[in-house]
């Protein structure tokens, strides 16, 4: 997706920058950023900094940054595109498949986004720059950027020793420091998708070592709700 519309917009003067947050190093990363053969530059972010920085609580996220280096659109879900998978994903019969995986399923496909006003939004920035209606001023990225107190200064700690202790070989020693980054910005799905990918590689199901699992906090919060609205 990133890589049609870099070659539409490129010419234009936008440049896309993928990052890829995840723990488990270059390699959980590489055979998906070789498959996509991307032009643009495809980053890794293992410590989960753009998290700290950025207000990053789920993927996919985009921001917006001008030319002079100003944040002109804070953090905000970004489809630029249908995924090839979600379109695969809207073909399969439900009912021919395990209950756990049709379960997931049915509630994957609750969830909102608009890939064609965030496309046509972008464009619009590209082609008009600060006139656009999609650019926002200081003072307005400030307003709608995520607050973030003591509790989630807290969480990036206790993820970030989490990290640590897990990179040491010492997963048991972080499991805690995981649970507790959870409990204190329970919004945060990068934290939680994270941990629980750790545990178990490329499932988000129940895992026995967490009390939660990707189906049943959807479920808790509405799959409509994953995702918050694009707004202008």
């Amino acid at each position: 997706m990133w890589q049609e519309v870099r070659q539409e917009l490129h010419p234009k003067g936008l440049e896309i920058v993928t990052v890829a947050l995840d723990t488990g190093g270059p390699e959980a990363a590489r055979r998906w950023i070789e498959a996509a053969n991307p032009e643009h530059p495809s980053l890794l972010d293992p410590a989960h900094v753009l998290d700290e920085l950025l207000g990053v609580v789920n993927v996919p996220t985009g921001a917006w940054i001008d030319e002079e280096g100003v944040l002109v659109r804070p953090v905000e879900p970004a489809f630029p595109g249908r995924s090839p998978a979600t379109d695969i994903f809207a073909k399969v019969d439900i009912d021919s498949l395990p209950p756990e995986m049709a379960e997931m399923l049915a509630e994957a496909r609750k969830i909102k986004s608009d890939p064609p006003a965030y496309r046509a939004a972008l464009v619009d920035w590209v082609e008009r720059g600060a006139d656009s209606a999609w650019a926002l001023t200081p003072d307005e990225v400030v307003r709608r950027s995520a607050p973030r107190g003591l509790d989630e200064a807290r969480a990036a700690a206790e993820f970030e020793l989490g990290q640590h202790l897990h990179r040491q070989g010492r997963p048991e020693a972080a499991i805690p420091h995981f649970k507790q980054a959870h409990r204190l910005q329970p919004d945060n799905w990068t934290y939680r998708r994270e941990a629980w990918n750790l545990v178990s590689p490329g499932n988000q199901g129940p895992n026995g070592v967490y009390d939660s699992c990707w189906i049943e906090d959807i479920k808790a919060i509405g799959a409509e709700n994953y995702y918050p609205p694009l707004v202008r």
